[in-house]
Formats: structure tokens, sequence, C-alpha cells
């Protein structure tokens, strides 16, 4: 029996909430199944659909691993110059080693693929196993499309969370006028960045620093 193993993120970009790292093996003769349930990348699908196929896909993996990483890991492995795609490569080799998979793909965060496995490799324990690094891996691999709509799923369950108990921040990303506002107004009323706020992150450091307008402004 041949395994293959796919793993994604979810949560990678945002100033706000945890980025999510979902690994699924599967026996290869299964992959078929995936696409017959549609299975395709979580961007593509809608919230609800994404919950449905949630239970389903967890069904038909043999195992899962799913890393978490907080705003504060992010940020003091950052304070350690070590960037994003080292991190997230350091968690997919720990993932692949806990999978144990005869073949693993993974979507590149990195431009170049194979710079990108080449990290993974370094901190990977098991050096059997086949990795393929792709770009959109998961419009190619259905067990990489399987592991985007988990490492989703969870995420977009921690940021409803997190809206439960501080309000809502609109999507958590930079580029969303609400996040956006939601940090300046807590930065004013706190003095401080939220908890679930990336701090290395330029939106948290400008939202820290008054620009010289509302300076000028308060005089």
């Amino acid at each position: 029996m041949k395994t293959i193993a796919g793993i994604d993120e979810a949560g990678r970009g945002p100033v706000l909430g945890p980025m999510v790292i979902a690994g699924l093996l599967f026996r290869e003769e299964d992959l078929p199944r995936l696409k017959d349930l549609g299975v395709k990348d979580s961007k593509k699908l809608t919230p609800q659909r994404r919950e449905e196929l949630y239970p389903q896909i967890l069904s038909l993996s043999l195992r899962q691993c799913i890393v978490k990483v907080g705003p504060r890991e992010i940020d003091e492995s950052r304070a350690k110059g070590i960037d994003l795609n080292s991190l997230e490569a350091k968690l997919m080799a720990y993932i692949i080693d806990q999978l144990e998979p005869d073949t693993v793909i993974i979507g590149s965060v990195d431009i170049l693929p194979e710079r990108f496995k080449s990290k993974i490799l370094r901190f990977l324990t098991r050096k059997d196993v086949q990795i393929v690094c792709l770009h959109h891996a998961e419009d190619f691999s259905p067990a990489v499309a399987a592991a985007s709509i988990i490492a989703k799923c969870l995420r977009d369950r921690d940021i409803a969370a997190l809206k439960e108990k501080y309000g809502d921040f609109g999507s958590g990303y930079a580029h969303d006028p609400a996040t956006r506002r939601f940090l300046q107004e807590w930065v004013k009323k706190h003095g401080s960045l939220p908890p679930f706020a990336r701090c290395s992150w330029k939106t948290s450091r400008e939202c820290l620093q008054p620009t010289l307008l509302s300076f000028l402004e308060e005089e």
C-alpha cells in the first residue's frame, strides 16, 4: 500500500490570528474518492461547503497532523532572524515525520519550490520520503486540496472564537479596512496591540506609531 500525504496552510499572511498547517495521510487508491467528494482548493469553496467536507475528509484519511502557530511564536521566530518560510519548513518537516508517508506533496511558499524543499530536508528526520513541492499544489493534488480545507476550517473556527470574545475585526488581513480600524481603536483604547495580533507585522507597527498627520490633528 502506497501512502500519499498532502500539506497546506491557512493564515500565513494576516496580521490577526494564528496560522494553521494541516497534514493528512491517504492511501494512494483513495485519492480519486476525494475528487468524487468535490474536494478542491479551499479558496474555491464556500465556508459551508468546507465544513460539510471536513468530516468526510477526516474519515477518508489514515492519519492527520495539525500544527497551530500563534502570533507570539511567529513574532519570536522573526525576532531570532527566522523568517516565515523557514518556520513553515521546520513545522512541515515535523508533520512529515509524524505522518510517515511514502510521498508528500506540498504547496511551496517560496518562489523557488526546490529551495523550499531543501529547507524542509534540513529539518527532516526521515530521509526516505519523496517530497514534491509545487506552486498551487492544491490545484493538482487532491491530498493537498484536502489539507487546505482542513487548515482553513480550523483557522476559521479560531477566528470565530476570537470575534466572539473581542468583537468583529473583519478578515484579519491588513488590506481589510475593518481590520485596520479595529487595530487602531484597540491601540487607542489600550495603548498596546491585542493579544492575537502579530506584533512584528508592518501593520501592527504602524498602528503603534501615530502618523505625522494624526499628530498635527491633535495639535
